[in-house]
């Protein structure tokens, strides 16, 4: 997971976003009257007491300067093509936290493996970007974790090969990008289609996810394993949903091997963390959080609680 979940964005989720994002709803809170936005249909009001938690200097600047690395569907994606406008599920909550907090939550494009030495060099408060939550991360940043995203299963539009869980891909053809998680988490099920009496998985690797998926919409294999949200974006907007079904085991809501991805803050702004956690608590509460990620075809790696530093490493 770059200790995130897959990055990079594989150019098949980046190609089937271009392609779809018009036709999935708002794509980009809109504002409204009095400081309230509006995101995934919800409107989220300021919450005084949650304002007042804010450090000082976050108050008077009015913003809170996010770091986040783009694209990386669903999470992080530019409206258009060559443009800067951004859109996605870290976006839309990052402009719900704001509005709850009464501040803006102002992103700023920024490359991965540079975002947490920009938090500790004070050019970014938090950063937004699907970052696995991790003991060695939290040595020099504090996480609010607001997901957990492991491996999901794709398969086509109506689950013809009636796939549930992983042991029904045992003995099947399966795709998956080379040299991924998701490849190793297919070799360590080896052993469980052994011991089950069952052949063992025939996995069919490819160089890209759009190779794979061009497999799976041919035939050729019954599934595909890639990262859950990857899964499940590509579910909601390939052929605007009609082309594959996301695979939802409920002993795996978060996906296979899921960890918690966390809202990195400054270990400088305790603060910041503290009200973060309680307005994510507050948006968990009150349904805007299901929402979010169901807009981005994801609801199931949704928590049902504002952790912090949740690591399970």
């Amino acid at each position: 997971m770059n200790t995130l979940i897959a990055r990079p964005a594989t150019a098949a989720v980046v190609a089937t976003m271009l392609l779809s994002l018009s036709a999935c709803g708002d794509s980009d809170p809109a504002p409204v009257a009095n400081g309230r936005v509006s995101v995934a249909g919800v409107e989220v009001v300021k919450d005084q007491a949650l304002h007042d938690m804010l450090p000082e200097q976050i108050r008077k600047a009015g913003k809170v300067r996010v770091a986040t690395d783009v694209p990386y569907p669903p999470f992080e994606m530019y409206v258009k093509e060559g443009e800067t406008e951004l859109t996605g599920l870290d976006y839309d909550l990052g402009q719900a936290l704001g509005a709850k907090l009464g501040v803006t939550f102002a992103f700023s494009p920024q490359k991965f493996d540079g975002i947490v030495p920009a938090i500790q060099a004070g050019k970014f408060d938090v950063a937004m970007s699907a970052i696995t939550d991790n003991k060695e991360r939290q040595k020099v940043v504090d996480f609010v974790d607001y997901s957990q995203s492991g491996s999901g299963i794709l398969v086509g539009d109506g689950n013809p090969a009636k796939v549930t869980t992983l042991d029904d891909l045992c003995g099947r053809k399966v795709a998956v990008q080379a040299a991924t998680n998701q490849l190793d988490l297919l070799k360590s099920h080896q052993a469980a289609c052994s011991g089950a009496g069952k052949g063992k998985i025939d996995i069919q690797t490819f160089p890209k996810d759009s190779d794979a998926q061009l497999a799976l919409r041919s035939g050729k294999v019954i599934a595909q394993v890639l990262t859950k949200p990857a899964a499940g974006w590509v579910a909601k907007t390939a052929d605007s949903g009609k082309a594959f079904d996301l695979v939802e085991d409920p002993a795996a809501p978060g996906g296979y091997n899921a960890s918690p991805n966390g809202i990195a803050v400054s270990k400088q702004l305790p603060e910041l963390t503290d009200a973060i956690q309680k307005a994510l608590q507050s948006l968990i509460d009150d349904g805007t959080l299901t929402k979010i990620y169901n807009k981005y075809g994801v609801p199931s790696i949704a928590v049902k609680e504002a952790t912090k530093n949740a690591a399970v490493d």
